[in-house]
């Protein structure tokens, strides 16, 4: 049996030294200007405790954490804080309170503190109420304790969650990011007017281009940004697109209830944009391919110098399109004069995007592009305008014809259809203006495609 070492003995050494920490705390400042206050009485019986363990290792250590003033209901204490700032510099082993609610009234804010002084090996002591957690006991207390508080904190998120329920049914606002085209007054949505403009734009630029990354690079190019100032990108369309609060709408658990703010999006435009959305990118960049307009329009040419036409025939339900001469005659040959009278726009766009893709890949206009580029862009290394044009060859498949388009013009000057074939003329300072933007470009068609 161990035998307590009477007062002014000294521990033997095989006793591990507990170095204590007194906290006291008293809700009001009332009376703490008196010669003796209640924190010194909490002080006072606390001390003493700690004397009479002073056989198991137990020591007092320097520092004094009193709050006076201070709510039990909050951990925001400045005593406290200093504790819980010496306890995780494992300066403390044991605290000791008068009582239990003088640490916290809150079991939620006391099981935070049993989780940081477990975290360091630190227990601790009410001296008038028998509550020790360096005991079997006191731990098993401890764990009932733990127990409610674990019950406390999932009743109160049930409260919540039925509150933001109930409060969404009935359409109101429930905080979060404030969307582009609103802002809050009063903990309500009221629609911000330019910002509403912004977000229409969004909508019927997608209605009219049927294509993500084509709504994305008009958006930018007419400076449409969000809340930031930032430009609108890619995931910032989608999410527009998505966002049933544009059409007056509040949603919770895949529930849809009328909102208390006003609508910025029609209906109807709503409903044509996500009429789009049903579709999956691949189909939708098919169907923009067949009927998107002829891609070397105004750029094809007879050997007379005169512009070739798009046009198009339908044959067995299938359709068929081509570029015609001017002179256009009945047959399908080259006449005396050597003009072709018709060419098919596959085999003829297909030749220039084959001659397109391979220039891409050369090393002297990847050189020549690398040195262009440079003016605007003085920070461009030639590996990276090297990597910009390589990125764009193997996604050049999955770009809507807008940026087909875009790319073929900003390279090809002019070509030329004649009986010996077609001659097809590059503009080389176009590839640097295409390597400004080529990256934003192809991010935008592999996400598209993804």
């Amino acid at each position: 049996m161990r035998r307590r070492a009477p007062a002014g003995e000294v521990m033997p050494s095989s006793v591990k030294k507990l170095r204590c920490a007194v906290y006291t705390r008293k809700s009001t400042d009332e009376g703490l200007d008196k010669e003796f206050n209640t924190l010194d009485a909490q002080r006072e019986a606390c001390e003493a405790y700690v004397a009479s363990q002073r056989a198991e290792g137990w020591t007092l250590v320097r520092d004094r954490y009193d709050d006076g003033g201070f709510s039990g209901g909050t951990l925001e204490r400045p005593a406290l804080k200093r504790l819980l700032a010496d306890i995780e510099q494992d300066l403390v082993d044991v605290i000791v309170v008068y009582k239990i609610d003088r640490l916290s009234r809150s079991l939620m804010d006391f099981a935070k503190l049993v989780e940081t002084m477990e975290a360091h090996g630190v227990t601790f002591v009410s001296v008038t109420q028998s509550f020790n957690t360096t005991t079997s006991m006191g731990r098993l207390t401890l764990n009932i304790l733990l127990s409610f508080a674990q019950f406390e904190r999932e009743v109160i998120g049930e409260r919540i969650r039925d509150k933001v329920a109930a409060s969404k049914a009935r359409g109101m606002w429930m905080g979060g990011k404030v969307p582009l085209g609103y802002d809050v007054a009063d903990r309500k949505l009221v629609v911000n007017e330019p910002e509403a403009v912004r977000v229409r734009r969004v909508f019927e630029l997608f209605v009219e281009t049927g294509s993500g990354v084509e709504t994305v690079r008009r958006l930018q190019a007419e400076g449409v940004a969000s809340k930031s100032g930032k430009l609108l990108d890619k995931g910032d369309v989608y999410k527009a697109l998505n966002l049933r609060t544009y059409i007056g709408e509040v949603t919770h658990k895949g529930n849809i209830y009328r909102g208390e703010h006003e609508s910025i999006v029609p209906r109807e435009l709503w409903d044509r944009a996500h009429a789009i959305l049903q579709v999956s990118p691949r189909t939708r960049a098919a169907q923009n391919r067949q009927h998107a307009p002829a891609l070397l329009k105004g750029l094809i040419f007879g050997i007379d110098g005169r512009a070739m036409s798009p046009t198009y025939a339908v044959k067995n339900g299938r359709r068929y399109c081509y570029y015609i001469a001017q002179r256009v005659l009945k047959a399908d040959m080259v006449v005396d004069d050597g003009i072709v009278r018709r060419v098919s726009a596959a085999q003829i766009e297909g030749a220039v995007i084959s001659q397109v893709r391979a220039l891409l890949r050369q090393p002297e206009i990847v050189v020549g592009t690398w040195i262009a580029a440079r003016h605007e862009m003085p920070e461009l290394t030639e590996r990276e305008a090297r990597d910009a044009l390589h990125r764009l060859d193997p996604l050049w498949a999955e770009l809507f014809p807008a940026e087909q388009a875009r790319i073929v013009r900003a390279l090809v000057e002019r070509v030329v259809v004649g009986p010996a074939g077609a001659d097809i003329r590059f503009r080389v300072e176009g590839l640097a203006g295409l390597v400004r933007d080529l990256g934003t470009v192809a991010a935008d068609a592999l996400r598209a495609a993804a």
